[in-house]
Order: C-alpha cells, then structure tokens, then sequence
C-alpha cells in the first residue's frame, strides 16, 4: 500500500549546473520496499547533511517492479530500495536500473553483495544483510538435528516444521542458495524433504512461525534474523517466554555457511536525478547510516569495517560472528526460475 505520494516529475527543482554548489537537485524521489518506521531518521539525516528533500512511495517489492514496468520513462523514481537479492535480480533482469561507477560504493561494499558489474557499470548495491536462520523447540529438539539446512528435509524431523510460503522471497533466496551449493537435481530432492516434514501447511510470515515454535504447533521453524533480534529487544513478557523456550542456530558453520539475504539500492533506469541518487546511495553505505542498519532495524551491515553494536545481533549468534555463505547474491537471484518451478514440481505451497 502506498503511504506517501509524490508530485509529477515537474515538481523537481533542478539549480543551474554552472555554479557546484548549486547543481545538486534539491528533490529526490524514492521508491521504497523498507517499511520500516526506523528508517525515517535515515533519511531525515541524509537531508540534514545535503538539503535534498526525500519524496517517498513505499510499497512491496513487487509492486514497485511492477510500477516501474507500467511508469516506463515518464517513471519519476530516482531510486529504488528493495528488501530481497531475488527482486533485485528481477528488476535488474528487467532493465529497470541504470548502471552507475561509483569509487564510493565499490570500495565499501563487498563484490558479493553488489549486482556483477558490466562496462557500464553496476546496477545494485546491497546495504545491509539479514541471515535465514532456523530456530528450534529447546525442549523438544536437540540443536545437533536442526544445525544444517540440509537437516530440515531428513526423516528424523518430520512432522517438525512450520514455515511461510515456498514462493516467498525470503524462501526463493535461501532456495536459491542451496541450489548454487548443491546443483538443482539434490537441491529439489531437498526441498521434498521439506515438504514431507512439514507440520501445517505453509502460512503467515516469520514472527508467526517463530511464534508457533513456542505455542507447540511445530517444533522447528525459518526465520530471518530480525525477526528473533525485536522479540530479543522486546519488554513484552510474552517475547520474553517466548525467546526463553526458543533456542536459534545458525545452519552450515562447518561447511558453507549461513545464507544471507540483502536490502539494496538502485538508480532508476529513468531518474532525471542521477547524482542525487548516487550521493544517496553513497551515503547508505556511510559508517552513520550503517549502525543505523544495525541498530534501527537489527540488520549487520554490509560495509566493508563497520562494526554492530546491537546486543540482539551480537547475543543471537554467539558474539556476533558467524560464518556465512560467500556465493554471489547475483547467482543466488538467477536461480529464482528454475526454484519456481522445482516448488511447483514438489508441491511446495
């Protein structure tokens, strides 16, 4: 649903560009799938800094490709900001994002956070980083049966697990990811597994199978991690029950790692505020807005030295390391068609 509408692109203030310090546009027009009520004071701090004023759409991810597809070039957006690699794959797929060169953000962000660069530039940038993790029923489940994903199609924990949709793009992601480690042939007998193993069908989102865990619905359960990181902060007494009975864990630490998914960025394909967008893309990977990742919205950040000082994000995984995957969100995105299909073949909902 859209919260706040912007005006027609003729509503932008563009200042001549023969003196510097008046050539940056005054208006940068936003299309957001970062519901996040946490994120406000980012992008008030960005306008402090610069004196560009942020028009914002928010939406889902979904319904900001689509929006862009349907605007074409009469599209206002100068910048896109997504929750999910698949959706950022899409909508570089779809030729919706204009490529940039920015020393900035490719010296701070890691290559396998960012969309795989091309003459013309690169296409995404990824901001801040979530882990899938699996949490388990701490007195019914032993966290050696739950420590792999692969563990969550074996035998022995049918019966166990609850998760949202298949077609998520939460799940497409992790999916997508254990396609790329283990080739689609074992990737799709896995994901029968799963399904064999689920308690109820698959519905509502991560906090509600999280929750499930603690009502004894099921016994295991996939979450993204701050999802876990507010019912660790919460004073509600229930969260805190909830996260007593709870235990979480971190899949694969002795082989590839935990899959990790990103928020990103993008210049749009048709923004007539190109170096607005690039500054506001370069500022989201600035050490304040950061921590801002970190603390806000209990995300770890993806910037290359920054370092989280969240006691949720340092306590859930021990300290605040753990190992994760090191594939390319890129691969990971292209995998979304064949993931579709092999969900539909098992019959995963």
């Amino acid at each position: 649903m859209i919260k706040k509408a912007f005006g027609i692109a003729g509503a932008l203030v563009l200042l001549s560009a023969s003196c510097p310090a008046m050539a940056q546009e005054r208006v940068l027009n936003l299309y957001s799938a970062r519901h996040y009520s946490t994120d406000e004071a980012l992008y008030a701090n960005f306008t402090k800094a610069t004196g560009i004023k942020i028009n914002r759409v928010d939406a889902d991810d979904a319904g900001i490709l689509a929006r862009l597809k349907a605007e074409g070039a009469a599209s206002p957006a100068d910048v896109i900001l997504l929750v999910d690699a698949v959706r950022l794959h899409k909508g570089e797929a779809d030729g919706l994002f204009k490529p940039i060169k920015s020393q900035a953000l490719e010296a701070a962000i890691p290559a396998q956070y960012r969309a795989r660069p091309t003459a013309e530039g690169t296409t995404w940038f990824g901001f801040s980083t979530r882990a899938r993790v699996v949490l388990y029923d701490k007195i019914k489940v032993k966290r050696e049966d739950v420590d792999t994903y692969e563990e969550l199609a074996d035998p022995k924990n049918k019966g166990r697990i609850c998760i949202r949709s298949g077609s998520h793009p939460y799940n497409l992601s992790l999916f997508g990811a254990v396609t790329e480690h283990l080739g689609e042939q074992k990737a799709e007998a896995w994901l029968k597994g799963v399904v064999a193993n689920l308690a109820r069908d698959p519905k509502g989102g991560d906090t509600d199978q999280i929750k499930a865990v603690g009502a004894g619905e099921c016994q295991v359960a996939v979450s993204n991690t701050y999802y876990i990181a507010r019912l660790l902060r919460s004073n509600n007494p229930e969260d805190k029950a909830l996260m007593e009975r709870v235990g979480v864990v971190f899949p694969n630490q002795a082989t590839w790692g935990t899959h990790v998914n990103i928020a990103g960025g993008a210049v749009a394909k048709n923004a007539k505020n190109t170096a607005a967008a690039v500054r506001f893309l370069e500022y989201l990977a600035s050490s304040e807005a950061q921590n801002h990742f970190a603390n806000g919205n209990n995300e770890w950040p993806t910037a290359r030295g920054v370092k989280v000082s969240n006691p949720a994000l340092q306590g859930m995984s021990g300290g605040g390391d753990f190992k994760a995957e090191t594939i390319p969100l890129a691969a990971i995105g292209a995998n979304q068609v064949k993931v579709q299909q092999m969900l539909d073949r098992v019959g995963f909902k």
